[in-house]
């Protein structure tokens, strides 16, 4: 099976490039698409949208409208993974199943959605965290309760930025991002993908898995 993951910026493709073969084996391939930003779906599934932008949600009734038509016989999923933010996540997922619901073919597609963002997952393994910054604050880290609504980059940058997310954010958001990547790069490694206290975490591995063993 070929699974086809779209994420919404650089940082998580880092983080599901290293994660994705841990999880489907060699049996299977995979393709991860970052874009530059989540967005919001559109009202009209047929809007014209500026592709060259890369937003992930404005993108989506496109995307898998294609994916639908040409993936007919074939054997493929889609696995769109985005953070939830101050999203409502019942009516988020609604809204992506309706979307989904109005594709004709649709391609088999899952949706995976970080709680409240992707750093949930990192901070669902604070072994992990620990390993790749020996120097991370403990009380920062043993605060966090998981999938929590609390700015969780901001946690993450408390415990192991030096100057913590408020010296962080004052440099913008380019570098914000930046930081977030080279999280990705330094703690995904680490992860242990069967102890991780992230509800989100446990849902998107759990969803890999049952299409693998189907397959």
């Amino acid at each position: 099976m070929h699974f086809e993951i779209l994420v919404e910026d650089q940082s998580g493709k880092v983080t599901l490039d290293v994660l994705v073969p841990k999880i489907i084996g060699d049996d299977h391939t995979f393709n991860v698409k970052s874009y530059k930003g989540v967005g919001r779906i559109p009202a009209n599934m047929n809007a014209n949208v500026d592709a060259s932008k890369r937003i992930l949600l404005a993108n989506l009734p496109k995307l898998l409208s294609g994916y639908g038509k040409s993936w007919q016989g074939y054997s493929a999923v889609v696995i769109v993974v985005c953070d939830l933010d101050d999203k409502c996540l019942r009516n988020f997922r609604n809204e992506l199943i309706g979307l989904l619901n109005n594709c004709n073919p649709s391609p088999e597609t899952r949706f995976c959605i970080a709680v409240e963002e992707g750093e949930a997952w990192f901070l669902g393994d604070i072994e992990a965290i620990k390993q790749a910054y020996p120097k991370s604050k403990d009380a920062v880290l043993n605060a966090y309760a998981s999938d929590s609504i609390c700015g969780t980059w901001e946690k993450l940058a408390d415990a192991v930025y030096k100057g913590g997310a408020q010296r962080l954010s004052s440099q913008g958001w380019q570098v914000v991002g930046a930081e977030k990547s080279v999280w990705a790069e330094q703690i995904t490694p680490y992860m242990d993908l069967d102890n991780n206290t992230s509800p989100s975490f446990n849902y998107f591995l759990g969803k890999l898995r049952e299409l693998v063993e189907d397959n």
